[in-house]
């Protein structure tokens, strides 16, 4: 094999806990898709410890390399890993057409915008050693060392459990100080006062909860001003209902704890949900229906992608994969395009109305498809009773998905209007930035599509048209 040797993968590898970590994951059963093509490229999907597998692509033929995963080691330990298999020759890679995803870093490379996914990036010599990364045992675990690690593991539970109630102690005075103050004109000096109170409940350790409370002035700012002074009560008695649910575990049926525990920022680890006996799987395949990239105050890029599972049967619909990397990684994208499909194994998160997941298994490599995507015959009415079910046993829920058909747009003034096909039993207000771009969607009688509601203004990730598709990207 021309270009990658052991050798050269030892000199690469920017230290030895690298190629340690890289030796863990040189076995076929944590990948998917790897493949190779007549010009020298391989590439396969990694799954670690995000919520979608990490797309790696290597070239051969001299050395360049490229992950999604958010580490700043170059190169990463899946990059190391994918270049390992290649060179012992021990796993098959099956010859493949190149898809569009390594089509897009060839081309980037080409322009000169991949050069900083290059290996021949110049790093400081560190002793490194294959052969010791090879030989390596786990250390032994010590019974008494394990009992003390779960004792201060409780104990930090605890004080955390103590910290985030009297945080939520601090939010209650603060909503309380709000009212008083009149909520006509909140929007108005919301940004200072939510930082302050968000701040507060960092220091308590509920850091979901205090992103919510720092992006809810963007989110009136959003809305036309006549709206802001509802829209800010219904936002506060959200949080006011969060406060309540969170003292009130005990009551709460165990999904429900289980959303209420996440909205505050209590985290399952990948690991932990895998394991848990009885989560809610489901097997089909699901198409990527939608993509969506938003920077959050805490210097976070959070990617989100929505799946929908277009086999009937058992378990949820639509699926969405959280991902979180840091402002300063740059433009980051998801793992997947809009209008992509796999055949995988998605587990959920414990919810009353599941829908955040984790990728367990892809038994057919993601592709891409131009076939219309398998939405059902539900119009956009019956699309909208999904969320007012959900809204009623999740109160506090920002954002649902509604895949419907038979629907079109119609104009206002300005603004766009979901309706369905047949009449204007309802008007659904598209997201403003989206206007210009769904504006050629007027012309349409009829189509089907995929796209997320927050109770104020409707984001159209993908429509099916007679003339093609349309995909807000």
């Amino acid at each position: 094999m021309a270009g990658i040797s052991l050798e050269k993968i030892e000199a690469l590898a920017p230290d030895q806990a690298s190629l340690v970590a890289a030796r863990k994951l040189v076995k076929p059963s944590g990948w998917s898709g790897l493949s190779s093509d007549n010009a020298g490229l391989i590439w396969g999907e990694c799954q670690g410890s995000g919520s979608s597998p990490y797309r790696v692509i290597v070239s051969e033929s001299d050395a360049g390399y490229k992950c999604t995963c958010p580490s700043r080691k170059f190169p990463c330990k899946h990059s190391l890993a994918l270049m390992w298999m290649r060179a012992e020759g021990k796993v098959p890679f099956e010859a493949a057409t190149t898809p569009e995803w390594v089509q897009d870093w060839l081309r980037r490379r080409r322009t000169g915008a991949g050069a900083a996914d290059n290996a021949d990036k110049e790093v400081a010599p560190q002793p490194k050693n294959l052969a010791k990364a090879v030989a390596e045992k786990p250390e032994e675990t010590d019974p008494k060392a394990e009992e003390r690690a779960a004792a201060a593991r409780e104990r930090s539970r605890r004080e955390r459990e103590d910290a985030i109630v009297a945080g939520l102690d601090d939010l209650d005075t603060w909503l309380l100080d709000q009212a008083d103050a009149g909520l006509a004109g909140f929007a108005g000096h919301a940004g200072k006062s939510c930082r302050s109170i968000a701040q507060r409940l960092v220091d308590a350790k509920a850091p979901s909860l205090a992103s919510r409370v720092d992006a809810l002035p963007a989110r009136l700012f959003g809305l036309p001003d006549s709206s802001r002074p509802m829209a800010a009560v219904e936002q506060l008695g959200q949080l006011h209902l969060i406060a309540e649910a969170y003292r009130r575990q005990e009551s709460l049926a165990p999904e429900l704890c289980a959303d209420v525990r996440r909205e505050v920022g209590w985290m399952q680890t990948r690991e932990a949900l895998l394991s848990e006996e009885g989560a809610i799987t489901a097997t089909g395949r699901w198409r990527i229906t939608g993509t969506v990239s938003e920077v959050q105050p805490d210097k976070l890029r959070r990617l989100e992608t929505w799946l929908w599972r277009e086999d009937p049967g058992e378990g949820p619909r639509a699926a969405v994969l959280l991902d979180f990397v840091p402002v300063a990684a740059g433009q980051t994208k998801g793992a997947y395009r809009t209008g992509e499909q796999m055949h995988a194994t998605l587990v959920f998160y414990p919810s009353a109305r599941p829908l955040r997941a984790l990728v367990k298994e892809i038994t057919s490599p993601v592709q891409e498809s131009s076939s219309e995507v398998a939405l059902g015959d539900g119009g956009l009415l019956e699309a909208f009773s999904g969320h007012e079910q959900a809204l009623a046993v999740i109160p506090w829920l920002n954002l649902w998905p509604l895949a419907f058909t038979n629907a079109r747009l119609r104009r206002s003034g300005e603004s766009l209007f979901l309706c369905p096909g047949d009449g204007d039993a309802l008007a659904l207000p598209l997201m403003s930035t989206q206007w210009s771009l769904a504006t050629p969607l007027l012309a349409i009688d009829g189509f089907s599509g995929f796209g997320l509601w927050d109770g104020y203004a409707f984001r159209l990730c993908l429509a099916q048209t007679p003339l093609g598709r349309w995909v807000a990207e």
